[in-house]
């Protein structure tokens, strides 16, 4: 049908993918609404699988500067050899179990990453030299969390103070009252303490 002067009255439709994409059929908008859930579930898989595989002891030692240093420390404490026969691993004490804080967590040590490529512990000298930094780094970190970590397995509720030594029944009543948290005195607990700690370090 045309008009007075001969043109086509009907617009004409534009073509191409990014006019469909504008004006989507009931079809076309159901398959992305569809690939679009595909494609999440996919790159949420993906990512919490890479999530996990990064959370394990053997990624954690899988660089020297980790295993010749604090991992060999780690091997002569009760967290990895007990009566018990229950081990403490590397993201047991260091990586939060909850989703967020646990990505929070992992943002942070994505800097450790460029710490590997420029070398900065690559020795152990190196690693000396920074211990004390990178220490007290993580002292700052469990106290700010409230050793939260430490206490996915030790509580002040489910400890029987009646069968431990006096010394320790003595500071566990103290560290309840004075609101301390688990690192302001194990600092020790599984790797042995830096060089040149200060005494508000040992506080």
């Amino acid at each position: 049908m045309s008009d007075r002067n001969g043109n086509d009255s009907k617009q004409e439709q534009p073509r191409g993918f990014f006019a469909r994409l504008r004006r989507p059929s009931k079809m076309s908008l159901g398959g992305l609404l569809a690939a679009g859930f595909v494609i999440g579930i996919l790159f949420w898989g993906g990512f919490n699988t890479a999530m996990e595989a990064t959370n394990t002891e053997k990624f954690c030692i899988s660089c020297h500067e980790m295993y010749d240093n604090v991992y060999t420390e780690y091997k002569e404490t009760i967290h990895y050899n007990n009566r018990t026969g229950v081990r403490a691993t590397c993201p047991d004490c260091h990586v939060p179990k909850d989703w967020t804080h646990k990505i929070i967590r992992k943002i942070q040590a994505s800097r450790e990453v460029w710490g590997k490529l420029t070398g900065t512990i690559d020795t152990r000298e190196k690693f000396e030299a920074k211990r004390l930094q990178l220490a007290r780094s993580e002292w700052k970190r469990m106290k700010a969390a409230d050793s939260r970590e430490c206490r996915n397995c030790h509580s002040f509720e489910s400890m029987n103070t009646e069968v431990q030594k006096q010394r320790a029944r003595k500071q566990h009543e103290m560290a309840l009252e004075d609101k301390m948290t688990c690192i302001d005195c194990h600092k020790g607990i599984a790797h042995h303490k830096p060089n040149g700690m200060t005494d508000a370090d040992e506080e």
